[in-house]
């Protein structure tokens, strides 16, 4: 009889769990539990938030802002050296400089967002940026106080007015300064759109990234095809104009689509808890390190404030002397609470680790930067020199030719993800079919071809130049095309590596450092300019960067990058090898019925 007794409990433990497990499968259907919340501030449901439907918005604004980045960065180097009247090395410098800014200040955007104002408030603070910076630009070119030349033609100016430079260049670092808020929170604000926890939506984040660029491509192909040739044909005003107008449009839509997102909580600053895990490592220096890495400390799913918990893992094992549990601290029996600059957990741990491996990855990354900012300078102005006319009456503006990038990005990303992405998950059964790092090595080793390609094109030109002769501008397409079909690799792929191996608390952060990428890479282009000047200078000798193209050798310039190219691809091969991804801890957030329930009742509200 006690037999037959014990025997029905357990089928009514089992039809418990199995219950409780129903219920949780349940509401994970309904509701997102992955820390967000709608814009009521309760737990976003699944039908009605999130995955596509409110990345559609974000993907709106974020195509006005490259359309008007592109519009302003790709000319600027004409601007310069044209209506401003500077030379060649110092455009180049201009250009380089606003590019780093506008690269760099996403690390302070972003921020401010994980740790204080989310997402969401940065981007609308953002987007008043960009507009009043677009209509100081305007202005610019229509108050006659404030115009290049005052009132004499452009073309008979020596230098612009000391008052256009100064509003032109202010106008232009509010654009900088709104750039760095929108970069790393746009982007890390639509992949927060889709749920790690759900397998579908999951996949679909890894589609979000492709397709986001091929927004930002198609901003870029009208921003340096329309809107350049507005620039250099009709008026550098009614361009602006345009692009302001733009940009208030699409901040309306991203409005519109408020009651659609998923939103995160800020927590303070993200940087605290690494800081603290290096204390407590320092004060438990002399302790070893136990060999079952169980007996470490670690909070519950329960205690979680936000984000997922880490798997432990063998790299950097100094660390992990900071979640070691000492007699007078808490063991999981007592209700004392352990202080965060003594105990830290295996995640907080873990964390840690992640951002000290991503820092070589960076490293190497910066000369892919260096390799890229190319484009928008020294390829533009050989453009300039070249032949650009299409037809007997009909030309082309040197930045136009930029276009081909995006053409070459667009094509790429979309094979990648409609064909090769597929063909690769049934290959190798991954979700990812390649591995982050695999696909950011493929566009580096596109880019030494790209840097090859250029110093053979630009021998052709000076050869051309010396007979009397124009080359067609068109001879600079492989180029462009092949750095579009490398960025397609690179770029989206370092968006997908320093998005996903970031903590989750440091999502926005991330992706600045991926900005970052560029950023420092235009700042260490300019170093390197100024280092080769000054070498190639020397005792008389012909600079490779003179003060204009005439008296510059850029061909000698780009074999000097591809060997650099080279040499840091070896280093990223090593690296990538050692590389250990991020190792989360898949466990169920709920744990009881008492909380099932709960959290059943909640998605019925």
């Amino acid at each position: 009889m006690n037999e037959e007794m014990k025997e029905k409990q357990r089928d009514s433990e089992i039809s418990s769990t199995k219950n409780i497990k129903e219920r949780e499968k349940h509401v994970r259907n309904l509701q997102v539990l992955d820390s967000s919340y709608d814009y009521k501030g309760n737990i976003p449901l699944r039908s009605s938030t999130g995955s596509w439907k409110a990345s559609f918005f974000i993907i709106a604004i974020e195509f006005s802002e490259r359309l008007s980045y592109f519009g302003i960065a790709t000319n600027m180097i004409t601007y310069m050296t044209k209506v401003m009247h500077q030379d060649l090395k110092t455009a180049a410098d201009s250009v380089n400089i606003w590019t780093g800014v506008t690269t760099v200040t996403p690390l302070l955007g972003a921020f401010l967002a994980d740790a204080y104002t989310g997402r969401y408030f940065i981007i609308l603070f953002s987007a008043l940026l960009y507009v009043l910076g677009l209509i100081l630009l305007t202005m610019t070119q229509y108050i006659p106080t404030l115009k290049p030349c005052n009132t004499t033609p452009i073309s008979s100016c020596e230098h612009a007015t000391k008052v256009h430079e100064a509003v032109f260049f202010l106008a232009a670092y509010l654009v900088a300064l709104a750039t760095g808020g929108y970069k790393p929170c746009l982007e890390s604000f639509g992949a927060d759109q889709f749920d790690d926890d759900d397998t579908k939506e999951r996949k679909q984040k890894m589609s979000f990234f492709n397709w986001w660029n091929v927004s930002l491509c198609s901003g870029l192909f009208i921003g340096v095809t329309l809107i350049v040739y507005v620039q250099d044909y009709v008026s550098w005003g009614i361009a602006f104009l345009i692009l302001a107008i733009i940009m208030g449009v699409t901040v309306f839509i991203f409005v519109i689509g408020r009651p659609f997102y998923r939103y995160r909580k800020p927590h303070g600053s993200p940087l605290t808890p690494l800081l603290q895990v290096m204390v407590a490592a320092m004060a438990k220096r002399k302790l070893a390190c136990p060999v079952d890495s169980t007996l470490l400390y670690e909070v519950g799913n329960s205690d979680m404030v936000q984000g997922r918990l880490l798997s432990h893992t063998n790299r950097l094992r100094f660390l992990d002397k900071a979640a070691i549990i000492e007699q007078d601290e808490h063991n999981g029996t007592t209700k004392k609470k352990p202080s965060p600059w003594r105990l830290a957990s295996v995640t907080q741990v873990e964390e840690l680790k992640l951002i000290i491996s991503m820092v070589p990855i960076w490293l190497t990354c910066l000369v892919f930067g260096i390799g890229i900012a190319q484009g928008s300078t020294f390829f533009i102005k050989q453009g300039s020199s070249m032949n650009r006319k299409i037809t007997k009456h009909f030309e082309i503006p040197a930045a136009t030719v930029y276009t081909l990038t995006s053409i070459g990005m667009i094509a790429s990303v979309s094979f990648y993800d409609k064909v090769l992405l597929p063909y690769l998950r049934k290959v190798t059964g991954k979700e990812r079919g390649i591995d982050i790092l695999t696909r950011i090595g493929i566009g580096m080793i596109i880019l030494i071809v790209a840097m090859l390609v250029s110093a053979i094109v630009e021998k052709e030109r000076i050869k051309a130049s010396s007979q009397g002769k124009q080359l067609n501008v068109f001879w600079l397409a492989p180029q462009f095309l092949i750095i579009g079909v490398g960025d397609g690799f690179s770029l989206v792929g370092m968006q997908e590596f320093f998005y996903d191996q970031a903590p989750d608390s440091m999502r926005s952060l991330g992706l600045a450092f991926y900005l970052s990428v560029i950023g420092v890479g235009s700042f260490a282009s300019t170093f390197l300019i100024t280092i080769v000047d000054f070498v190639t200078g020397k005792n008389s000798g012909k600079k490779w960067i003179g003060k204009d193209l005439s008296h510059s050798r850029l061909d000698y310039f780009y074999w000097l990058l591809m060997i650099i190219c080279v040499l840091d691809m070896v280093i990223f091969v090593w690296l990538a090898k050692n590389y250990r991804y991020k190792n989360i801890h898949r466990t169920m957030l709920v744990v009881d019925s008492s909380d099932v329930e709960k959290k059943v009742e909640l998605a019925n509200v």
